[in-house]
C-alpha cells in the first residue's frame, strides 16, 4: 500500500467515531496493540526531542524484495502518546527514504488530530514527524 491510501484508510477509521472521546479511545487502543519496543532501544540515544512524555524511536533500513525500506518500531509512557506514534508508523514503516520525505501527511490535519492535541503533545507529534524524516535523510545518503 502507498502512503496516502494507508492515510485515507485511517481518515476512513477515525471518521466513522463522532465524537473525540471515541477518537482518543481508538489511540488508545492501537498504542496498547502495538508490539512493545525491545528493551535495547530505549536508550537516551533513540528519545525524542520535544515530547512532554517520553518516546523512543528506533528506525532499520532493511531489504524489502530488493528496495531499502525503513521500518520503525517505538514506544512511549503515555497511552495517547503511544497511539498517535502507532498511526505514524503505520503510515510511514516499510516504505523507501525517498517515499518518506516526499510524502505529505495529510491524515493529521484530517481526523482532527491537531486541534484536538494539548499543544505539548502538537509539539510531540511535530517532534516525532521530524525525527522519522531525518532518519530518512540519513537513510538516504544526501
Amino acid at each position: 500500500m502507498t502512503i496516502n491510501e494507508i492515510q485515507d484508510e485511517i481518515i476512513e477509521e477515525f471518521s466513522a467515531l463522532d465524537d473525540w472521546m471515541d477518537k482518543y479511545q481508538l489511540l488508545i487502543d492501537l498504542g496498547n496493540e502495538q508490539e512493545p519496543l525491545d528493551e535495547q532501544y530505549k536508550t537516551e540515544q533513540n528519545l525524542i526531542d520535544g515530547c512532554q512524555s517520553r518516546v523512543w524511536l528506533q528506525a532499520d533500513l532493511v531489504d524489502d524484495g530488493g528496495s531499502k525500506v525503513i521500518r520503525f518500531s517505538a514506544e512511549s509512557d503515555a497511552l495517547i502518546v503511544k497511539g498517535i506514534v502507532t498511526l505514524l508508523i503505520r503510515v510511514l514503516s516499510g516504505h523507501t527514504p525517498q517515499e518518506i520525505l516526499d510524502a505529505d501527511l495529510y491524515f493529521i490535519e484530517q481526523i482532527g488530530l491537531k486541534e484536538h492535541l494539548s499543544p505539548t503533545r502538537s509539539n510531540g507529534l511535530l517532534a516525532m514527524v521530524k525525527q522519522m524524516r531525518m532518519y530518512a535523510v540519513a537513510f538516504s545518503g544526501k
